[in-house]
Formats: structure tokens, C-alpha cells, sequence
């Protein structure tokens, strides 16, 4: 593995040099970088050219890939929108539902284990000869994958004796995979594959079917020994030696359906290539429809455009019903308030407005004990952002029994010592009982939002007693943290136990709880318990920087004494949501680039987008890293939460509960003004109403135009835009029609007077 790894950086220190940055061709080797407690390489991607970029970062380390089954790739969910059953395709091509083995993996319907060539050697078995599974158009939820394995030529036995010798190149067999989105097979999860051929003539395909019972073949369809359809097969098939055999010739094709939940006998199904295109159409049609219902964003990088798309498939593919689950097929099917809550504000603030009214009541309803507190607060947050940004009084009506348990809760539970709460856990995974400064600065926040949104609507006794509460209790949370703050470090050290018996994690990674300390503290930093400007606000991501807590702009964990199967050095990307927004509201669109291209290229599967919980540093082997129970929803909130953040902000800056500033391109890639690029942003919902953007670079001609339609629903107190230009060029001007422009040095004007759509000329120059 060091010889390959080393063969890794040498194509990363030849990606350096010819990027014109010969000072930083020397970069340290895994190991050395792990061991700095600064983001060693997430600096130096900060360094280059217009600052971090996907090109720069991926090839430091081959990708997730892997997994703790007995499948060992990772599995791509198939599922329709919302549905209950749903499929995996294991990203190798070996199978349908295959077995998990270990018990983090439910079992998934019957497996479908998948064969090629006349030896009937496992599809993907060799790494070396499998291509990554890729997404049709880029995005779709209907995976491609490529295995080359050569068949003998004339394999039936009449071989000449003057035999001449051929060089024919190997079979490459392609297999397509697609959830069906028609209503009536949805609901029993089927799924419809093509096997063909993408190189060669003369391929075979054998399927080991385990349904563990008697198998009967009749008319096309695979029967259990109760009679239901397991498999629904297109005439190329056979059954032979207890498989289902197809040859492939030339351009021919063999497709079969497999229901997850088995079809009852009557079911009227037949599989032909037209069954198969139409059932394909509808599928594309399906995602299409639904992608197209929220903000629309095209920027000049094919990949991000890509994983935008995707990362709402995949998350409408995890809701089961009306529930947003953390996963699929394994232990994380199910509900979590934070990660919940962090997938369904995700799909809000992409345009999602009415799948979030319908998510939020099973995240109302949904309670873990020891987590009563962190629980209400995310809940009620819910509440709040769903109403600023559809200012839709309805729901706070309809929602009162529930959202008012959990405000009852925080303002009548404070009963703690020093005025805090009681001891709760100090996480999920960590039952020790502390005095949390995460739950007590969240619940701060919701007791201060929930004074602003009852003043709102005309609630002036309630908003007064909760607004009351929130600026008694502010106090209160900071003399704690004051108190239990460590400041033999530099920065000074908070932990989250507020009660004493946390010592400073220097290096952060030292123990086990520095590891979840890491992870869980970005919802300290959420809260905003600090205020504005001040050093304290500082502290805790500047702690995470320099001691050990970052890697690749992703939060790490892990450690000598957490060394779980997937390693001694992770990262956990979703939970550094909270962190890359902060250094974002803090305006420091550098550090937020790593965040996200980092993701991109080592957080996530090179094509398809899936993100885990977590993922270890160490590769495998060449082909990659060992990943948690991918997929994750919170993991494609993390990549579609970072990239709003990006395009669009609309905050509450003056710290009274109540959004009034909306920044426009605040931390877009420098790359994307490159002259002739432009950027678009289109009906992005806001606390103010929809806006949208669209940027045109011209700097040969010494301008970017950009064209806002700025919203008219509840007008913000402030709007700036901002032309993030490449280094080497400058904003030296702007104008809309005949009002004049003063353009800060980051490019940024004030259209805080302009309603309406409007056209910005920005003037730019070479340094």
C-alpha cells in the first residue's frame, strides 16, 4: 500500500507543479500530514491558483469504496421518490439485495447474484478490470457499470486442430441498473436490469438467484414456493445448473426485473426492450420532475452541477413515506433528530417547501431518551425556518401541540445547577451525563427564535416571555462557558461539559471523547450563542484548525484509543455542516472551498455521490477507503447545505431571531468567472422570497454582468452582491442603469435600495 500511495502523491506533487506552484510541489505524505495539527494539505489547496479546487484535492487519495460486508462495495439505494421498499445494488455489479453478513446491514429481498463468461466469474470480481459505476446524464439515479472479462474463443469444444490464433479485445459487459417509478411496482421495490456488451461479441451472463426455497421457471418468471414472482426475466433467458443463463451477441441485450418484495402470480408484467425503455423513461421522467420543482443552479463545473441533482434524488430516494431516514438496508434506517432535521433543511432551502411541512411531524414525534433537550431544540428549529421562509402562519397553527411541548420543555426544565439544564448525554453514541453546553446553547436559541416568530404573529404575552427568557438565560450559558473554558491552550479550549471533568483535547484526537468532541461541537458553533464579532466566536472552529480537527476542510475523528474497523484516521464530513456555514457567515469563503471540494473528492464516491458517516483516511488498497453504512442522507445535506450557503444567504445578522440580510455569491470558486463562464441561480428560496442570479463573465471585454431579480415579498434590511473574480483581476467599478457602485475590495456591492430586476455591470481590471 505505501508503494501505490507514494505513486498517489507523485501525481498529486506533478498536479501542484503544473498548476504554477512549484513552492508547494513538497507535499508531506499521508502519515506526516495526519500527524500536523494544522489542515497541512487543505492549506495548501487553499494556496493555489483561485484557491482550493476538485482537480487539486482528489488525487491525494483513491475514494470511498468500500464497506463492512460481506459485499465489501458499497451499495447504491434504488428506490421511487418516498417509497417504503427499497433496492440495493452493491457498486461493483455483483448483485441485486445481496447479504450484508454483519448485523449493521438488514437484509434486503432476495439476492441476486451476478455472473460473466462461460466460467461464470463474479461480476466486479477484479478490481482492476471494473470501471466505476458512472450516472446516466451525469446525475440520474440509474447507475452504469463496466467489467471487462474476456471469453475463450469457440468455448463449445469444435476447436480446429489448425487452429489460427486471434486477437479479439476482451468482452466489457455493461450492466444497467434503475428503480422502477411506476406507482404499481414502486410499492414492492423493482428493479429493472440490462445486461449487454460495450466491447466484444460474444458475452454470457449467469444469475445465482438465493431465494433459499424451491424454484420454479416458467413464462418468463422466477416463482418462489408460494407462487409469487421473484424475477421477471425477457426471453434471452434460461434456467440451467440452478441458474438464470443469457447469451449476448452483437448488440443484443438480455433485461430481467427483480421485485425486492416479492409480486403476487397475477401481476401483469412482461419484460421486452420496449417494457424496458418505457419502464427507463418514466424513471428519468420521474427524477427529472422532481429535481426540477426546487432552485435551479448551473456554475461552470459539470461535477457540481452533477452532485447538486443527484444529492435531492438520493434524499427523496431515503424518505420512507413521510419519514426522512438517516439510511438504507442497515442499522441507520431510521430516524435521528439532528441528522433528520439537517436533511429535511436541506430539501427546504432548495425550494422542497412542501415535503418539508409533511417531514417535519415524524421529526415532532420522534424522541430518544437522554437527548430530550438537543432533541426539542432541532425541532423547534424546524419551526422557525419553515415559517421564515415561507412566511406560512398555517403550520405553526396546525403544528401547536407540538412545537409548544418542546418550548414548554425548554423554558420549564432549566433546573439544572448555575441555572443550566440537567445533565443529559453528551451524545448519542456517549451516554456519560454532562451538563451539555450543546443542548443549553441550542435551547438558548430556540427560546430567543421563538420569542421573534410569536412577535411575528401577533403572540406579544408568549413573545414576551420567551424573548424574556432567551436574554436572562443568554447570560447564564456564557458565565458557564467562561468558567469551564481551558485557556492553557492556544485558542482557549470550551468543552461541552459544562459541569467540569473535560480537559482540554490537545491534540484533539488524543481519546475517544476528543473524537466526538470534534464531531458534535459544529452545533455549539450553529447557535451563534456568541455574539457577533467577538473573539469568543472564534475559538472553538480556530481550536479545530490548529489541533488536529480538520482534514481536507471535513471534520476528522477517530484516534489511537476509537480505532473502530474503519480505521484510526476519519474524517465525518456531515458533521462539519455547521462549521463550513460559520466560516462562511464570517466571510471566509476560502476555508468553505476546501469544506466543499474536499467532500467532493474524498468524502464521497467519485460518480454517484454516496457519502457515509464517516470515512477512514488509510486506503485499502488502490482501489480506495473504507466507508460507514453509506448511503446517508445528512451526508447529501452536508454537499447541497454548503452549496446554498455558496450561492445564497439569508441570514439574521443583528442577532434579534429575525432574517433581514440576503448575500448573493458570497463563496462561489474564483474558477467560475473565468472569462466566458457565467453562473446561474434560478428561483432560490429565500426568508425574503425567491431571487435569482445570473452572472456573465466577459473580462476580455472588462466586465461581468450580472442580471439579480431581487425578491419582493418581504423586501431584506440589506442585499450585497458579490463578483468573486479570479486572482489577478479586480472589481474597480459597478453600475445598475444610472446608480453608481463603490465596490468593496472582495468585489461586493450594496442593492439594498433596488427592487425588482435589475442588470449589474461590474468593471474589472488586471491587478
Amino acid at each position: 500500500m505505501k508503494s501505490s500511495f507514494r505513486s498517489l502523491m507523485r501525481c498529486a506533487v506533478a498536479a501542484i507543479a503544473s498548476a504554477g506552484s512549484p513552492a508547494l510541489a513538497a507535499l508531506p505524505l499521508l502519515k506526516e500530514a495526519l500527524a500536523a495539527k494544522r489542515d497541512v494539505w487543505g492549506e495548501a489547496a487553499m494556496a493555489q491558483p483561485n484557491g482550493a479546487s476538485y482537480e487539486f484535492l482528489a488525487p491525494l487519495l483513491p475514494p470511498p469504496r468500500y464497506v463492512h460486508a460481506d459485499f465489501r462495495y458499497y451499495p447504491i439505494v434504488l428506490s421511487a421518490p418516498n417509497a417504503k421498499v427499497k433496492a440495493r445494488l452493491i457498486a461493483n455489479g455483483s448483485g441485486v439485495n445481496l447479504p450484508g453478513g454483519s448485523r449493521s446491514w438488514n437484509e434486503n429481498g432476495v439476492p441476486f447474484t451476478f455472473r460473466v463468461g462461460p466460467d461464470e466469474f463474479l461480476f466486479g470480481g477484479l478490481h482492476d478490470r471494473l470501471n466505476d459505476p458512472t450516472l446516466a446524464e451525469g446525475w440520474l439515479p440509474i447507475p452504469e457499470i463496466r467489467y471487462s472479462h474476456r471469453s475463450p474463443v469457440q468455448s463449445e469444444g469444435k476447436v480446429p486442430l489448425a487452429m489460427v490464433k486471434t486477437d479479439l479485445p476482451p468482452e466489457i459487459y455493461r450492466l444497467e441498473a434503475f428503480a422502477s417509478t411506476d406507482p404499481a411496482l414502486a410499492e414492492n421495490g423493482v428493479v429493472f436490469v440490462k445486461f449487454d456488451l460495450a466491447q466484444g461479441a460474444n458475452g454470457f451472463v449467469a444469475i445465482d438467484v438465493g431465494a433459499g426455497t424451491a424454484l420454479t421457471f416458467e413464462n418468463g418468471r422466477l416463482l418462489n414456493s408460494t407462487g409469487q414472482v421473484i424475477g421477471i426475466f425477457d426471453p434471452s433467458w434460461k434456467r440451467e445448473r440452478h441458474k438464470m443463463v443469457a447469451r449476448i451477441r452483437g448488440h443484443a441485450a438480455a433485461t430481467l426485473a427483480i421485485p425486492t418484495q416479492p409480486l403476487a402470480s397475477g401481476v401483469a408484467l412482461t419484460l421486452n426492450p420496449t417494457t424496458y425503455a418505457t419502464q427507463r423513461g418514466q424513471c428519468a421522467d420521474t427524477w427529472k420532475k422532481i429535481v426540477a420543482r426546487g432552485m435551479q443552479v448551473d456554475v461552470p463545473e459539470d461535477r457540481v452541477n452533477h452532485v447538486w441533482r443527484n444529492s435531492l434524488c438520493q434524499d427523496f430516494a431515503l424518505i420512507n413515506g413521510d419519514s426522512m431516514r438517516y439510511s438504507a438496508g442497515n442499522q441507520y434506517d431510521r430516524i435521528y433528530s439532528a441528522e433528520g432535521s439537517d436533511a429535511a433543511l436541506a430539501l427546504l432551502v432548495w425550494g422542497f417547501e412542501r415535503d418539508m411541512r409533511r417531514l417535519m411531524v415524524p421529526l415532532f414525534d420522534f424522541t430518544r431518551k437522554g437527548l430530550e433537550q438537543h432533541q426539542a431544540a432541532f425541532k423547534l428549529g424546524n419551526l422557525f425556518r419553515y415559517y421564515w421562509q415561507t412566511r406560512d402562519a398555517s403550520v405553526v397553527s396546525e403544528l401547536r401541540a407540538r412545537w409548544e411541548q418542546e418550548a414548554v420543555r425548554l423554558d420549564r426544565d432549566r433546573t439544572g445547577p448555575h441555572g443550566l439544564y440537567p445533565q443529559e448525554q453528551y451524545c448519542g453514541d456517549i451516554h456519560t451525563l454532562v451538563q451539555s453546553l450543546n443542548a443549553n446553547s441550542k435551547a438558548w436559541r430556540a427560546l430567543r427564535d421563538l420569542g421573534a416568530l410569536l412577535a411575528e404573529l401577533g403572540e406579544t404575552a408568549a413573545a414576551h416571555h420567551y424573548a424574556a427568557a432567551a436574554a436572562a438565560f443568554r447570560p447564564v450559558v456564557l458565565g458557564a462557558i467562561e468558567r469551564a473554558t481551558v485557556r492553557t491552550t492556544t485558542p482557549p479550549f470550551i468543552p461541552i461539559a459544562l459541569d467540569g471533568g473535560e480537559p482540554a483535547h490537545d491534540p484533539i484526537l488524543h481519546t475517544r471523547i476528543g473524537s466526538y468532541w470534534n464531531i458534535i461541537i459544529g452545533y455549539t458553533i450553529g447557535s451563534g450563542i456568541f455574539p457577533a464579532g467577538s473573539e469568543q466566536e472564534n475559538w472553538i472552529p480556530r481550536y479545530q484548525e490548529q489541533n488536529g480537527g480538520i482534514f481536507l476542510g471535513m471534520v476528522r475523528s477517530g484516534g489511537a484509543q476509537f480505532n473502530f474497523w474503519t480505521g484510526e484516521d476519519r474524517v465525518n464530513p456531515l458533521y462539519g455542516t455547521r462549521y463550513t456555514l460559520d466560516t462562511l457567515r464570517r466571510d471566509d469563503p476560502e476555508r468553505a472551498l476546501v469544506s466543499f471540494y474536499g467532500t467532493l473528492a474524498q468524502g464521497l464516491t467519485r460518480n454517484t455521490f454516496v457519502g457515509g458517516e464517516g470515512c477512514t483516511l488509510d486506503p485499502v488498497d488502490d482501489g480506495g477507503r473504507m466507508f460507514y453504512c453509506p448511503p446517508n442522507s445528512a451526508a447529501n445535506a452536508h454537499v447541497l447545505s454548503m452549496l446554498r450557503a455558496m450561492l445564497v444567504q439569508d441570514s439574521d445578522r443583528d442577532d434579534d431571531g429575525k432574517p433581514e440580510t440576503l448575500r448573493l455569491l458570497f463563496g462561489t470558486s474564483r474558477r467560475w468567472l473565468e472569462d466566458g463562464k457565467s453562473i446561474k441561480v434560478e428561483r432560490a428560496p429565500t426568508a425574503f422570497g425567491e431571487i435569482s442570479v445570473n452572472v456573465q463573465s466577459r473580462l476580455a471585454a472588462g466586465e461581468i454582468v450580472a442580471d439579480v431579480t431581487l425578491p419582493g415579498r418581504n423586501p431584506p434590511k440589506q442585499t450585497l452582491l458579490r463578483a468573486r473574480v479570479p486572482d489577478g483581476w479586480r472589481v474597480v467599478s459597478a453600475t445598475a442603469g444610472a446608480t453608481q457602485f463603490t465596490p468593496d475590495e472582495r468585489g461586493t456591492v450594496d442593492l439594498t435600495a433596488l427592487r425588482g430586476r435589475q442588470t449589474i455591470r461590474f468593471q474589472v481590471a488586471r491587478r
